[in-house]
């Protein structure tokens, strides 16, 4: 390992850095802790008849918490790459710093990239998630992105690990598209895929344009010579540079925690939902006002289908027709009323309910199946613009499908500290592959302040503005291309052992993933 960068390594730690790590370790602990009794707080309304299901979920939420683990390994880790490389920050100050953080971005997430990336999945996978199928599609995703998370670490390669999780996720429907042949199932939302993909697809363009251009810029303006030389043996940059370098490490941070946790905690969502829906499957949070709020715009949204259903009856399985216009996203002329009956149904057992917490625990599942099923029916409507809802109906549809939303896409804030914590651990434990090659290997020379500082920024930028829209982006995939953009910038040159080397990793991940999972979906029908 390099001694410019890491003398920690060889002079061992200052009281200042055990001071930091005490303090990191301590609100690890204090944040586990806090998982732990608001989890067993949510479970102790539950009345399961069998262990089992405790037993399961105690699994998956370790196998959930793990797959966050690694990527602090990868993601977190590029956060703090150039203010340790670069002296700024000593490595366990950079760590806590960095995720703290994170922690913030975690906690005033909306869910949207969460949410996004699991409408790749086919519907009858996630209203069933609590099924064998479903048990066995939560454990593929989740050891499928683990494996090949860690082989890459293991060389030290900056994978992402969001290329990964939609690499597993599209495996899964995939394979359960094949096990069930054409009828039966949604297969991969492609139109959803394609929107992830593109985000995926150029963000790392733009870091690699933006973070050059950035540097080109610095250096027409600020005309400083310390900022563009690499960082001296042991040494930290001067005051102003140090500041720029962690505020564009505390930008990327926040970012990340507000973009790449959301990854997890969706999955964590499927997790409590399919072993204890009772608990998780309906957001319990909302109050006496907004249920009523609730049911007000249910009874309005059935108006407005009543008068788009064209005299036509609903079928006699009124669900099973919507979900099947949700697979196939064709409208038969009994779809619209079928859905209003499906309206119907999630009113009248809401309604007799203060609350949606006074749901009655055998109708839970089932309200929020229907709930699911019609969100996304309204969702695929309004894509396709059919049936041709005036501007005041679709207003009315809109607000209705976002209560629906609220009711059922919620996070509870110990599964958003879980996540925190668990990316935190990570970046603490495996932190040194990546800033070596984000430092070192990408480039002919060594990273210089300017150009860690314009390939943070832009990180920040890009993954920020992705987080508005509800797009999945690669926080190191974004920060490695913004790397070697500046070192193209700065006439470095690169080192294209490297450069393939991620390029491969980059190119791989989703033909990997895709076959990984699916192969261990179809292994864990069998088992489950």
């Amino acid at each position: 390992m390099n001694q410019i960068a890491f003398p920690q390594a060889r002079e061992g730690r200052t009281l200042g850095q055990r001071l930091a790590l005490l303090l990191f370790l301590i609100a690890i602990g204090a944040g586990a802790v806090y998982c732990v009794l608001h989890l067993l707080e949510d479970l102790a309304p539950v009345r399961e008849s069998s262990v089992f299901p405790y037993i399961l979920l105690g699994i998956a939420l370790l196998i959930a918490l793990g797959f966050e683990f690694v990527n602090g390994f990868h993601d977190t880790a590029n956060a703090v790459a150039t203010v340790i490389y670069t002296h700024s920050l000593t490595p366990n100050l950079a760590v806590v710093w960095s995720g703290a953080w994170n922690f913030i971005g975690v906690l005033i997430s909306s869910g949207a990239v969460a949410f996004g990336i699991l409408q790749l999945l086919p519907v009858e996978l996630i209203i069933g998630v609590g099924s064998s199928q479903g048990f066995a599609m939560v454990f593929a995703l989740l050891i499928a992105a683990i494996i090949w998370n860690l082989g890459t670490w293991a060389l030290g390669l900056p994978s992402s690990s969001s290329h990964t999780l939609i690499g597993s996720v599209i495996g899964v429907g995939l394979m359960n598209q094949m096990l069930h042949g054409t009828n039966g199932t949604s297969g991969v939302d492609w139109t959803q895929a394609m929107s992830v993909g593109k985000s995926l697809l150029f963000s790392p363009i733009v870091g690699f344009i933006l973070a050059g251009f950035l540097l080109y810029v610095l250096k027409l303006v600020v005309r400083v010579p310390a900022l563009y030389k690499e960082p001296e043996k042991n040494t930290p940059p001067p005051f102003w540079i140090r500041c720029l370098l962690i505020l564009t490490c505390t930008g990327v941070s926040f970012a990340h925690g507000s973009n790449d946790g959301q990854k997890g905690m969706g999955l964590i969502m499927l997790i409590l939902i399919g072993t204890v829906p009772t608990a998780y499957a309906l957001n319990k949070a909302m109050t006496a006002g907004e249920t009523q709020t609730f049911v007000a715009v249910s009874h309005s949204a059935s108006d407005v289908l009543q008068r788009y259903s064209n005299g036509v009856s609903p079928a006699a399985d009124a669900r099973g027709q919507v979900e099947k216009y949700v697979q196939t996203k064709t409208l038969a002329p009994d779809t619209v009323a079928s859905l209003k009956a499906v309206v119907g149904s999630i009113e009248t057992q809401v309604r007799p309910s203060q609350t949606i917490a006074d749901v009655p625990q055998g109708n839970v599942r089932n309200v929020r199946n229907e709930m699911y099923i019609a969100s996304e029916a309204l969702r695929i409507m309004e894509k396709q613009k059919a049936p041709a809802f005036s501007r005041d109906d679709d207003a009315v549809l809109g607000n209705y499908k976002k209560q629906l939303d609220h009711a059922t896409k919620f996070i509870p804030t110990w599964v958003k500290v879980a996540v925190a914590v668990a990316l935190g651990l990570g970046t603490m434990v495996g932190w040194k592959r990546i800033v070596v090659t984000v430092g070192e290997r990408i480039g002919k020379t060594h990273l210089t302040y300017g150009q860690g500082a314009s390939a943070e920024l832009v990180a920040m930028l890009t993954i920020g503005a992705a987080d508005v829209y509800g797009l999945p982006v690669s926080t190191t995939h974004v920060l490695s291309s913004g790397v070697a953009g500046t070192m193209a910038a700065n006439g470095s040159g690169l080192q294209w052992r490297t450069v393939r080397s991620l390029a491969l990793a980059w190119i791989l991940t989703l033909p990997v993933s895709i076959a990984l999972a699916g192969l261990l979906f179809w292994a864990f029908r069998g088992i489950f």
